[in-house]
């Protein structure tokens, strides 16, 4: 069965970190740009980070860039969002997806995804920051 699998989801302080994992089933993450969303309760999906095919571009979106790492693991054929210095803010369903093509930037893809399209999608993690 062709899907993602996510898990790392959970409750955590302001400042505390988290790793959420998504593994594909089914068909290969090699060539596939990959990236992290998330939605906010009454707020649209926004993209965070973003991993080019090659791996060679990623993109943060302002509010994570320097908390948040995208990585990958073709071994285990397995996707990483680090999550560090967690805030309140960062509450939200996140979401992993992978694109068979890459698009003209890493940036557009996270940015503009909704008009791109991606192949497949994870279910949702709830990520909960309070104290």
């Amino acid at each position: 069965q062709v899907q993602l699998v996510v898990s790392g989801g959970g409750s955590v302080q302001p400042g505390g970190t988290l790793r959420l994992s998504c593994t594909a089933t089914g068909f290969s993450l090699d060539n596939y740009a990959v990236g992290w969303f998330r939605q906010a309760s009454g707020k649209e999906r926004e993209g965070v980070s973003c991993l080019s095919s090659s791996d060679d571009r990623t993109y943060h979106a302002d509010r994570v860039k320097g908390r948040f790492t995208i990585s990958r693991d073709k071994n285990k054929n397995t996707m990483y969002l680090q999550m560090n210095h967690l805030q309140p803010e960062d509450t939200a369903q996140y979401y992993c997806a992978a694109r068979r093509w890459d698009t003209p930037t890493i940036q557009s893809m996270c940015l503009r995804h909704f008009d791109y399209g991606m192949d497949y999608w994870g279910e949702g993690t709830l990520v909960t920051v309070s104290s």
